[in-house]
C-alpha cells in the first residue's frame, strides 16, 4: 500500500494552523485590556470628565485594566454608562489591535431651571444635572415650574434653540401661574409676554419684526413690556 504522502503533509498543516490559532487565541483572551481610549462625540464642552467615565467602567471594585479581555461585560459596560444622567448613549468596544475604546454621547441641555431646584432639560425633555465641570450657556427658566410638568417649558426652549434668532437674544424664560409664558432679551429692559403657546410661529415673526423695527427706530429702550399674546397685534407698553 503506497503512502499519499501529500495528503500527511496536508492533514499536518491544518493540525498546526488549528493549535497556533487555539493557541494564539487562548492567550489573547487571557491578555489583560489595556487602558480606554475615551471619545467624546458630540461638539460641547464635556459635562461629563474622562476620570468620570473611567470610574463608571470599574468592575466590581476592579480597575478595567486588570480584567481579561474574555471575561470583559461590554453590555454591562454599556448600561453603567448609559444610567449616568449625563449621558446620552454610550458604546464600549474592543478594537481589532486589542485596544479598548468607549464612545461617550452626552445630554443636551437646553434650559437650566433655576425656581423649584437647579437642573437642565435636555433636548428630549427630560432632567439633566448641573455639572461641576461645566455650565452651558442656555436660557434661564423661572417662574412656577414643576418637574413633572415641563410641557410648556420643553416646546418654548427646543423653539429658542432651533432659531438663530430667539438663539442668540433670549436669556430668560418665565412662566407664571396659568403657564403662560413671557420672555427676556438680551440687553433689552423690556419683557415679551407670549401667553400661552398657540400661534407661537406667528407671535415669533411678530416679535422679529418689532425687534428689527425698533432696532433701526433706535427705540428699543422706550418699551417696558411687549404682548404678543393675541395672534395677529403687537401690543406696546412705554417706559
Amino acid at each position: 500500500m503506497r503512502i499519499n504522502w501529500n495528503h500527511i503533509k496536508i492533514i499536518g498543516l491544518l493540525a498546526i494552523v488549528v493549535f497556533l490559532y487555539a493557541f494564539t487565541s487562548q492567550r489573547n483572551n487571557k491578555r489583560k485590556v489595556a487602558a480606554p481610549i475615551i471619545e467624546f462625540v458630540d461638539d460641547q464642552k464635556p459635562f461629563v470628565t474622562h476620570a468620570t467615565v473611567s470610574k463608571l467602567l470599574i468592575q466590581n471594585q476592579q480597575p478595567i485594566t486588570s480584567v481579561p479581555k474574555e471575561t470583559l461585560d461590554l453590555n454591562g459596560l454599556e448600561q453603567a454608562l448609559n444610567a449616568h444622567k449625563m449621558i446620552e448613549n454610550a458604546e464600549v468596544f474592543l478594537r481589532v489591535n486589542g485596544g479598548f475604546s468607549v464612545k461617550i454621547k452626552q445630554k443636551k441641555p437646553i434650559a437650566r431651571v433655576s425656581s423649584s431646584g437647579a437642573y437642565y432639560i435636555d433636548s428630549t425633555g427630560g432632567l439633566m444635572p448641573l455639572s461641576t465641570n461645566y455650565t452651558a450657556r442656555v436660557p434661564m427658566v423661572t417662574g412656577h415650574v414643576k418637574q413633572n410638568d415641563l410641557a410648556v417649558v420643553y416646546t418654548i426652549a427646543s423653539r429658542i434653540m432651533n432659531d438663530s434668532f430667539l438663539k442668540t437674544n433670549v436669556i430668560e424664560i418665565h412662566q407664571n401661574r396659568d403657564k403662560s409664558i413671557d420672555l427676556k432679551l438680551r440687553q433689552c429692559q423690556f419683557t415679551v409676554h407670549l401667553g400661552s403657546l398657540n400661534y407661537l410661529d406667528k407671535k415669533i415673526n411678530n416679535l422679529k419684526a418689532f425687534y428689527n423695527k425698533a432696532i433701526k427706530d433706535k427705540s428699543l429702550e422706550k418699551y417696558s413690556k411687549v404682548n404678543l399674546q393675541f395672534e395677529n397685534q403687537v401690543v406696546c407698553t412705554k417706559v
